[in-house]
This record gives structure tokens, C-alpha cells and sequence, in this order.
């Protein structure tokens, strides 16, 4: 099971208009710790940008599962419960658990959540659906999947 860590990059980016801009940007990268991160994150950054920059801010990102597209190019956060009966009372159960998923925009998310959960065996339901300010996930290559085929 993957650790996924949230970091934050402080550096100057050249605008379209020629100006130098500071700005912090957010990436995610599976370590085991915030020191690994850390050093994943330089390490992953470092030939993207120019000149100096800091890691800013490190904090664990509470995902259960990160599915990749290559075709997307933004990242939602999907919050979606997972549905159980107390055999007891006999009274539904929500369990809310967040899943990364990759894509262009939004619908496309909803497609890609449910072709991924396609095979679950438990009954769920999608709560939410949001954009992330995430702009790419680092991952290590053996232990997340990608997008199934149709």
C-alpha cells in the first residue's frame, strides 16, 4: 500500500510575459517517509526547474488509491463511500474513503472512477468530485495502477 505525502515547492517560474514570478505549486509522491519524500521531491523537481528552489511544506494525503490516465492532465479528488448494513439494526453504513483520479476534466473523472471500481464487490457511491491544485503525482513504479481497459 502506497504512502502518499503532499509537497509543496516554492520557486521562481518565468511567465508567458517574460516576468519572474515566485509561486508554490503541489505535487504528490509516494514515500515512506517525510524525509524520503523530501527527497523523492528534489530529486523530481530538480530537472523542471531553474535556479533555486525550497521545499516549502510536506503533509500525509489521505488517498487509498491514485489511478493514473495518461491522457488527463488534472487531478480530482473523488471522496466516495463505501455502503454497509449493520446486521443488528439493520441500519446503512457509510464509510468515506478518497481516491486520486487522472483526467482532462470532470465528467471524464466520473467515467475513469467508475470504470476503476468497476469490479468492487462492495456497494459504494460517489460523494464528491473535485479539481485538485495538484500538478503531477510521483509515484514508484511497481505499486499503483494504471487507468483498466475497457
Amino acid at each position: 500500500m502506497a504512502n502518499w505525502f503532499e509537497c509543496k515547492v516554492k520557486y521562481g517560474k518565468t511567465l508567458e510575459t517574460g516576468i519572474q514570478k515566485t509561486v508554490t505549486e503541489s505535487f504528490l509522491v509516494d514515500a515512506l517517509s517525510f524525509t524520503e519524500a523530501e527527497g523523492r521531491i528534489i530529486e523530481e523537481v530538480r530537472p523542471f526547474v531553474s535556479g533555486e528552489f525550497t521545499v516549502s511544506a510536506i503533509k500525509r494525503a489521505n488517498y487509498s488509491e491514485v489511478y493514473f490516465d495518461a491522457t488527463g492532465d488534472r487531478w480530482f479528488r473523488c471522496r466516495v463511500s463505501f455502503i454497509t448494513i449493520d446486521e443488528k439494526t439493520g441500519v446503512e453504513k457509510l464509510t468515506p474513503t478518497n481516491i486520486l483520479v487522472q483526467a482532462t476534466e470532470h465528467s471524464q473523472a466520473v467515467e475513469n472512477l467508475n470504470l476503476c471500481m468497476k469490479g468492487t464487490m462492495a456497494d459504494w457511491r460517489i460523494t464528491a468530485v473535485n479539481e485538485t491544485s495538484l500538478l503531477d503525482v510521483f509515484r514508484y513504479e511497481s505499486n499503483v495502477p494504471d487507468m483498466p481497459k475497457e
